[in-house]
């Protein structure tokens, strides 16, 4: 999961992709960058961590131009950071190309070969996201006639681009001289949207992962780039767009909605804040179906992605709502932190609970989904050790028993919690008294009923049904392995930092 950007404006861009980047910290907290155009010349500048802590005024005051892309970084596969993986990516030849993406491929090591065999084309990282930049800028060369580019000509190198990918990746790009190209896999599976803000010079557009961005910079929000679709803003400002697939389908990945988007998007005309009310709703009426014994006295949430879920859930069944863990805003996520030992200490410095919400009461937490488990054992203790009688936990997602391809870092199916256990095996290892899981077919439908034009989602790590049809079990088996390679260079990475700094080992 990143977070991608691209803007043609009538003037500097580079303050609006900066505020666009801080709207989509929450997609990429590892790396970011920023590139603008400036006639033909690229200025770029990023680096590892925060947005804030990448960029300074001296950066900001070189990226000059009216065009540019930007990128917020969430590594996959359990790779660490590294400063030569940061995006944008850049090419020289045939014409200079930026690009930021979003997503995995998932048949990235054959196009490797491709490339250095056929293409003649050198790849000098292990970011997938440099082989679909490497492949575009092959694409453009084989349609471009005597090195000129025009529309018809882009859209023609995306459909090759298109026949040679395979996964979940939408891209922003820019090619020197030409403007802004952006476009989305033929499954639709990672988000796109376009906006426009109309000024006394003409129309403005902004490309981005999710619609706050365009919010909150005063772009009105025109539609989603459909699945196999690419855009095309030429550096004057006009638009263009064509389908550049043969076969598509609309499948948007459903964790977005629980989880990784930010509740005021809206992705493919899905308002993700009403989706997780109902969650809610669906968990309440589960709750009232099979679970009327459990004498519950208070809803609480994990913060913060579970109280639309959890407010709705208590209203439904006339239970108080309270807050009852105060969340440390400056504390990096534990779903990416490596090392059991590190997330277990980390998870008591983001969260700190309120002791007379839990003090003599049976207690559901709600939260938005369980995957490693490590986080719902450390709350449910808290819970205890703050005097809760008895402690029920439920999830607004199913149980994630399948790692994810396309784009989101999941665990190996050996760290998933659910992963070969029944849910009363989980409950044990969680340390709740009951669970509670959302129903798969409940949560298809909720998503849905907010937008029934989206008959489809890509449901993976819930259903292990892969929708590109191209995921075997040698493939998984390969990733798995390559995550706990990356896993394991960015514990010792952890290891001798702490030591350096003449911190107690890590645990």
């Amino acid at each position: 999961m990143c977070g991608i950007l691209g803007v043609v404006a009538k003037g500097p861009v580079n303050q609006v992709l900066y505020d666009a980047l801080l709207v989509l910290q929450h997609r990429g907290q590892d790396a970011a960058g920023i590139v603008t155009a400036e006639g033909a010349t690229f200025h770029m500048h990023k680096g590892g961590g925060m947005v804030r802590d990448v960029f300074r005024t001296r950066n900001m005051r070189a990226l000059a131009g009216h065009a540019g892309i930007a990128h917020t970084r969430y590594p996959t596969a359990g790779s660490a950071w590294s400063a030569a993986e940061s995006q944008p990516f850049y090419v020289n030849s045939p014409f200079g190309i930026v690009l930021g993406h979003n997503g995995n491929l998932t048949n990235t090591e054959q196009l490797k070969n491709d490339l250095f065999r056929q293409d003649l084309r050198h790849v000098n990282t292990n970011s997938d996201s440099e082989v679909l930049l490497n492949v575009l800028a092959h694409e453009l060369q084989e349609a471009a006639t005597n090195y000129k580019l025009d529309p018809a000509t882009i859209f023609a190198a995306v459909s090759g681009v298109h026949r040679r990918c395979r996964g979940a990746y939408a891209v922003v790009a820019m090619i020197a001289g030409y403007g802004l190209l952006a476009f989305r896999d033929p499954y639709g599976i990672r988000p796109l949207v376009f906006g426009r803000a109309e000024t006394d010079q003409g129309y403005e557009y902004q490309v981005a992962s999710e619609s706050v961005a365009l919010d909150t910079l005063g772009f009105r929000l025109v539609r989603d780039v459909a699945p196999g679709e690419a855009i095309f803003i030429d550096m004057d400002g006009n638009f263009y767009s064509r389908q550049c697939a043969q076969h598509i389908s609309l499948n948007p990945c459903i964790f977005e909605f629980v989880y990784l988007a930010r509740p005021d998007s809206v992705i493919d005309g899905i308002s993700v804040y009403q989706t997780r009310l109902r969650m809610g709703e669906s968990l309440a009426d589960k709750i009232q179906r099979h679970y009327r014994h459990l004498d519950i006295d208070v809803v609480i949430p994990i913060p913060d992605s579970s109280r639309p879920a959890a407010m709705q859930l208590s209203k439904h069944l006339n239970i108080p709502y309270r807050e009852g863990f105060i969340k440390n805003r400056y504390i990096g996520r534990t779903f990416i932190m490596p090392g059991q030992g590190i997330r277990r200490k980390s998870v008591r410095q983001k969260l700190n609970a309120i002791g007379m919400e839990f003090h003599g009461k049976n207690v559901l937490l709600v939260d938005d989904s369980i995957v490693r488990g490590t986080t719902s054992r450390e709350i449910v203790q808290m819970a205890r050790e703050s005097g809760a009688r008895r402690v029920f936990f439920a999830s607004a997602a199913p149980p994630v028993r399948y790692p994810n391809v396309y784009g989101i870092d999941m665990p190996t199916r050996e760290e998933l919690i659910a992963s070969g256990r029944t849910e009363a095996q989980v409950a044990r290892e969680v340390g709740c008294d009951e669970l509670i899981y959302q129903d798969l077919e409940a949560l298809i439908e909720d998503v849905r009923s907010v937008n029934p034009e989206v008959e489809s989602f890509e449901a993976s790590c819930f259903s292990g049904v892969y929708i590109t049809g191209d995921v075997t079990q040698a493939y998984l088996d390969g990733v798995e392995a390559q995550r706990r390679d990356g896993m394991k260079q960015a514990q010792q990475a952890a290891i001798s930092t702490q030591l350096d700094l003449g911190l107690e080992e890590v645990e």
